[in-house]
């Protein structure tokens, strides 16, 4: 690459975005290694609650899992729809996802509070605290690309954004996937290898 080209790419306002946001999701790692490895470090100190065997319920959570991962499809296809210059499927895929990320939301408050009626709560143990820690921040990144995802949206619809800013699809799927993978990881540690 010419010294011509690399000065033109480094002050692409799309390239410091995207460079921006894949900066962000590193930082975003390490919380959620930090977050993880606290959660493995204090998962067998249950006191006097309920243990992880004791209260997860592997196929309710799997079923959510599959929902949320099934998001990452629908995110694809926004971002194709995107490329091709389709702004009504871009939408329809956009709002799929969304509803499928408050589907996941939805049956993450199910659960959570089944856990608080069996006995397991933030102040109840270690394994308590370090859990709802995790998987409750984990949420909130989720309810923040469900909002990303219908504020994209939402501004297509109204004209407020403009076709050539494709990379804000671009931009929110990457967010969103890795939102996914986060949860992928937690899924594995947290609910399968932790029983």
């Amino acid at each position: 690459m010419s010294a011509a080209v690399h000065e033109e790419h480094a002050h692409d306002p799309a390239h410091i975005r995207k460079v921006a946001m894949w900066v962000f999701l590193g930082s975003e790692c390490l919380l959620f290694g930090t977050l993880i490895s606290t959660f493995l470090l204090y998962r067998t100190r249950t006191g006097d609650g309920p243990t992880a065997a004791e209260i997860f319920d592997i196929p309710f959570t799997s079923i959510s899992s599959f929902i949320l991962l099934m998001s990452s499809l629908t995110m694809v296809l926004a971002h194709h729809s995107t490329g091709r210059k389709d702004w009504r499927q871009m939408r329809v895929w956009l709002v799929a996802t969304a509803l499928l990320g408050m589907t996941f939301l939805a049956g993450q408050v199910f659960e959570f509070t089944g856990f608080v009626e069996e006995g397991l709560t933030v102040t109840t143990s270690p394994f308590g605290s370090s859990f709802f820690v995790l998987t409750s921040f984990h949420g909130t990144h989720v309810a923040v690309g469900v909002l990303m995802l219908l504020v994209t949206a939402l501004m297509s619809y109204t004209g407020r954004w403009r076709p050539d800013a494709g990379m804000d699809v671009e931009l929110v799927g990457l967010y969103w996937h890795f939102v996914d993978i986060v949860w992928i990881v937690i899924f594995t540690v947290v609910y399968l290898l932790g029983v």
